[in-house]
C-alpha cells in the first residue's frame, strides 16, 4: 500500500501471472472519468481521475491461474459471469476453467458458436435448450459444436427440433467420450439414436423423452445397444409413441441397473420378459402409466437384485404380480405403489411384502386400501422401515395409525394424506415411534390444528406439518415418476450451470397440431391422478436418501 507506480510486489516462484496495478490521477482525464488499461506482459495500469487515491497493488495478480480457477469453482453461474468482467485475465481464466455450460440453442447463436467455444474451451457438460416459440439450431450448429467440444461427457438437448439424424450422426462421431445423453422434444429418429449408441462406447446414462422421430409402422428401425451394450447403466424413456423400438436396446444392455418407463404407449410385458433373465443386473425399476400386467411383474421377479420398485397407475397389475415380486426380490429397500383406486392390489400383496421384504426402508402406498391385518404385519415384520407414506386410502383410520405408532420403532418420517384419520390417531405419536423426526398430515379433514400444537408441546424435537384444510385430493407426477407434493427427499437433479440459459418447460402439452395429436394418442396416460406424494425435498442431510426416488 502507498507504493510508487514503479514498484512491484515480489512474484512467488512458479507464478504464471503477476501484475501490479497503479492508481494514479491524470489532469487530462479528471473530468472524463475514464478507466484506461495499459497492457504488457509485466504490468497493467488502471488510471483513476481522483487525486486522493494513492498507488495500490493488485494482490490478486500474485494468485496463480490454477488457484484462481479453483476459487471460481465455488461460485454460481451468475457470480462467475460477474467475475469475468473484472479484468481480461479473469475473463480468460473463468472461461478456461468452466466445465458446465447451458445455452439458449436458438438459430441466432449460430454465427457466435466459434467465439463462444473459443472462450469456453474446456466444456465437458453442455445443455442446449430452445423454447417452443423459437427456431432451434440445426444440424450445422450441432456439427460445429461437436467439432469444438470433442471432450463432451454430458449432453442435454431440449426442444432442438431442427436437429435431424445427420446432425446426431456427426455428433456421435466427434464426441465419442459421451457418458450421459438426454434429449426431450426433439425430432430426430432411430438412425440418429443408433449412431449415438454405435459410436459412444462409454455411454452410461440415456434419457429419451418425447422423441417425435421414432415413428410407427413395420418399416421402423429398431434401436439396439451397439457399442454401448456393456457400458449402459441407466435407461429412462418417457412419453414415446413407439417405445417398443427400444426393446433390443433394453434387453441388450447387459449391465443395466436402472430402467424407467413412464407413460409410453404399447404393451410392455414382452420386453420385461426379455430382460428379466437370471443374470440381469437390474436394481431399480420405475413403471408409470404403462400397459403392463402381472405377466410383466412376474418377469421382474427374476431380478433377484432389485432394490427399488415403483408401480404407478398400472391398472392391469394385481396382487398376483406383486406377490411374485415380493417372494423373489429379497433386497427390496424402496417400494412405491399407486393403485389408482382400482383395488386390484391390496391385502394379499401387502401381506406378502410384510413376509418377505425384511429390508424395506421406504414404503409409499397411494390409492391402496390395506387391511388392518396387513398393515400390522408390515409394522411388525419390516423393522428397518424408516419412511412411510399413506395417501388416498379409505381404510387407514385411527386404529391403523395407532398400530403404526406402537410397532414401527425405526420409523423416522411419516406422511398421511387424504385418509379418514382424526386427532385421536395423531395423538398416538406423542409416545410411539421413538425415532420419528417428522410427520406430515394433509387433507385429512378430521385432523385439527390443535393436535399439531399439542404434539409439538409433547415432543419438542418432532417436526409437525399439518394442512388441516379440507380439499379435494389431487395428483401430479414428477418427471422421474415419483409422486409430488407431500414428502420430498433430495433427488439427483444436477442442473448445468451456464450462461444465459432459462430452463424450458417440458410439459407434454404443446401448442399447435402436434401437441393435440400427442394428447389424443396418450388418452388415459395423459390424465391427472388421485394423490400426489413424493419423498424428494425432505430430510436435508440424510445420506441414505441420496438415490433418485
Amino acid at each position: 500500500m502507498g507504493q510508487s507506480s514503479s514498484s512491484h510486489a515480489p512474484s512467488p516462484t512458479g507464478s504464471t501471472h503477476h501484475r501490479s496495478v497503479t492508481l494514479s490521477s491524470s489532469s487530462s482525464s479528471a473530468q472524463s472519468e475514464i478507466i484506461g488499461f495499459r497492457h504488457s506482459k509485466e504490468e497493467a495500469a488502471i488510471r483513476f481521475p481522483d487525486a486522493n487515491f494513492g498507488s495500490y497493488i493488485d494482490y490478486t495478480s500474485e494468485i496463480p491461474d490454477d488457484c484462481l480457477a479453483a476459487v471460481f469453482q465455488f461460485l454460481g453461474s451468475g457470480d462467475r459471469n460477474r467475475c469475468s468482467l473484472v479484468s481480461k485475465r479473469w475473463l480468460l481464466v473463468e472461461g478456461q476453467s468452466r466445465s458446465r455450460l447451458a445455452l439458449k440453442a436458438q438459430t441466432e447463436i449460430l454465427p457466435f458458436i466459434s467465439s463462444i467455444f473459443s472462450r469456453f474451451d474446456s466444456v465437458t457438460k453442455l445443455s442446449l435448450r430452445c423454447d417452443r416459440r423459437s427456431v432451434s439450431i440445426d444440424d450445422n450448429g450441432l456439427i460445429l459444436i461437436s467439432f469444438r467440444c470433442r471432450r463432451l461427457t454430458r449432453l442435454k438437448l431440449r426442444g432442438c427440433r431442427e436437429i435431424t439424424d445427420i446432425g446426431m450422426a456427426a455428433l456421435a462421431k466427434n464426441c465419442k467420450e459421451l457418458k450421459k445423453f438426454s434429449c426431450g422434444s426433439c425430432v430426430f429418429g432411430a438412425k440418429g439414436m443408433n449412431a449415438l449408441l454405435d459410436n459412444c462406447s462409454s455411454l452410461e446414462e440415456l434419457s429419451v423423452k418425447r422423441l417425435r422421430g421414432i415413428t410407427d409402422g413395420g418399416a421402423a428401425e429398431a434401436i439396439g445397444p451397439g457399442a454401448a451394450a456393456t457400458s449402459l447403466r441407466s435407461i429412462h424413456l418417457k412419453e414415446l409413441y413407439n417405445g417398443q423400438l427400444f426393446g433390443p436396446l433394453i434387453s441388450g444392455a447387459k449391465k443395466l441397473k436402472t430402467l424407467k418407463l413412464l407413460r409410453c404407449l404399447g404393451d410392455w410385458d414382452r420386453i420385461l420378459e426379455s430382460i428379466a433373465v437370471s443374470d440381469n443386473s437390474l436394481t431399480e425399476v420405475h413403471l408409470e402409466r404403462l400397459q403392463v400386467s402381472d405377466t410383466g411383474l412376474s418377469a421382474l421377479s427374476n431380478c433377484s437384485n432389485l432394490e427399488i420398485l415403483h408401480i404407478v397407475k398400472t391398472p392391469d397389475c394385481t396382487n398376483t404380480g406383486m406377490i411374485a415380486v415380493a417372494g423373489s426380490c429379497k433386497y427390496l429397500r424402496k417400494l412405491h405403489i399407486d393403485g389408482w383406486k382400482t383395488n386390484r392390489i391390496g391385502h394379499d400383496a401387502l401381506t406378502a411384502i410384510a413376509k418377505h421384504s425384511s429390508n424395506l426402508q421406504e414404503l409409499v402406498l397411494i390409492g391402496i386400501n390395506p387391511s388392518s391385518i396387513s398393515l400390522e404385519a408390515i409394522a411388525m415384520n419390516c423393522q428397518k422401515l424408516e419412511r412411510l407414506a399413506l395417501c388416498g386410502s379409505e381404510t387407514i383410520s385411527d386404529i391403523e395409525i395407532t398400530c403404526i405408532a406402537s410397532k414401527c420403532i425405526a420409523l423416522k418420517k411419516l406422511c398421511i394424506k387424504g385418509c379418514p384419520v382424526s386427532d385421536e390417531g395423531i395423538e398416538a405419536f406423542a409416545w410411539g415411534c421413538p425415532n420419528l423426526i417428522k410427520i406430515k398430515v394433509k387433507k385429512c379433514k378430521n385432523v385439527t390444528g390443535e393436535v399439531g400444537d399439542w404434539l409439538r408441546a409433547r415432543r419438542g424435537s418432532l417436526v409437525v406439518n399439518l394442512d388441516v384444510e379440507a380439499e379435494s385430493v389431487d395428483a401430479t407426477t414428477s418427471e422421474s415418476g415419483a409422486q409430488e407434493d407431500l414428502m420430498e427427499f433430495p433427488g439427483i437433479t444436477n442442473q448445468v450451470a451456464g450462461v444465459g440459459a432459462d430452463p424450458e418447460p417440458l410439459a407434454a402439452s404443446s401448442s399447435g397440431r402436434g401437441g393435440s395429436v400427442f394428447k389424443t394418442r396418450f388418452g388415459l396416460f395423459g390424465g391427472r391422478g388421485l394423490v400426489a406424494c413424493t419423498f424428494r425435498r425432505w430430510s436435508v442431510g440424510n445420506s441414505s436418501l441420496n438415490g433418485s426416488l
